[in-house]
């Protein structure tokens, strides 16, 4: 069995775990990466994906998560989220919603800035809505 080590996931509205972790994998901007116990030092920022944690006593979870980023050590990983959410929470049509919402802020933004925003915001509902398709 996969030694532990301690994860913690934090968004600004709330701590979601705060346990022993055997496994996590993270969106990172670059791409993927996996942390286990005795990872080196390293910091990451998030882009928009599926982070996984595998525990030693109880099933994996999955969390959407968006922006933030995430610090690993030798003693465990810290993942700081503008956005995580728990993927079982996530309800497609939910997602269709505020699609069309976002779609909608984007025909009617005013300037430039207003619609790069809307467009951001767009872009990262689509990879929430690719990520609950895919699982």
């Amino acid at each position: 069995m996969a030694e532990a080590f301690q994860f913690e996931l934090v968004s600004p509205e709330r701590l979601l775990l705060s346990e022993e972790a055997t496994q996590v994998v993270v969106p990172g901007i670059e791409g993927e990466f996996g942390v286990m116990a005795g990872h080196a030092p390293m910091m990451s920022t998030l882009r928009p994906g599926v982070l996984t944690v595998s525990r030693p006593s109880a099933a994996d979870e999955a969390f959407f998560v968006r922006g933030g980023f995430a610090e690993a050590g030798p003693k465990g990983l810290t993942v700081l989220a503008e956005v995580a959410v728990p993927m079982a929470d996530l309800k497609a049509d939910d997602i269709a919603r505020q699609i069309r919402e976002a779609e909608e802020d984007l025909a009617d933004a005013g300037d430039d800035a207003a619609r790069e925003r809307a467009q951001i915001a767009l872009d990262h509902l689509r990879e929430m809505e690719r990520a609950v398709a895919s699982n």
